[in-house]
């Protein structure tokens, strides 16, 4: 886990045009997308297309993502970020509790970018697996140069899960995705590019990383 200092990120609706600055408090991220072998060891599961221990996890819907972030929690004695009411399809987040949790968009944005203004924090080749260079397929974390803030594959590779509902008005219970995948144009690749999916969309470029509190263990 990696600490994030505290910022503020311009965050913009497409639909809308509306844009809004987000405070982000400090907070720990993970510096890799949870790879097969940590989901594995933590669910029991391998639900990936492709295997290897070292790759990202993906086929993992964004509830596949907040029970992995709760059961991590129970295993290290903090207390689960979330409530999950999985009959009603409910999650609710406790935000004073310790535990692992998706980072929200904001601090998803604020991370990738390290204090970076551009729409990428280095030369796309040198940071991100995407569509030109991945020779189509998922490549394993961190073989690519990380941010300033030692944060690796932010961009590219695969998708990120948030923890945010993309437009409840338009799309309803649809999850935040940030990040773009090894599948994905250039375009895509960018630390302002919103996508959304379901919450039980599962495909394969689409992981997660998690965070947590700057209190909790590393």
């Amino acid at each position: 886990m990696i600490a994030v200092p505290p910022g503020r990120v311009s965050l913009s609706d497409r639909r809308t045009q509306r844009r809004w600055s987000v405070e982000v408090a400090p907070f720990q991220v993970s510096a890799f997308p949870v790879t097969q072998s940590w989901y594995a060891q933590v669910t029991g599961g391998r639900p990936s297309a492709a295997r290897g221990e070292r790759l990202p996890v993906e086929g993992v819907s964004w509830w596949d993502a907040v029970r992995f972030c709760n059961i991590l929690s129970q295993r290290e004695g903090l207390a689960p970020a979330y409530r999950l009411r999985l009959d009603t399809e409910v999650a609710e987040w406790n935000t004073s509790a310790e535990g692992y949790r998706l980072p929200t968009e904001a601090e998803w944005e604020h991370a990738c970018r390290a204090g970076t203004t551009g729409p990428r924090y280095g030369e796309l080749d040198e940071i991100a697996w995407y569509r030109d260079n991945s020779a189509g397929r998922i490549h394993a974390v961190g073989d690519k140069r990380p941010n300033a803030w030692g944060l690796y594959d932010m961009l590219g590779n695969v998708w990120d899960w948030c923890w945010d509902i993309y437009d409840a008005e338009v799309y309803g219970t649809y999850r935040v995705l940030r990040g773009g995948g090894w599948a994905d144009e250039h375009w895509s690749c960018r630390a302002s590019v919103r996508r959304r999916s379901h919450p039980t969309f599962r495909i394969d470029d689409v992981g997660f990383r998690i965070c947590s509190a700057p209190s909790a263990r590393s």
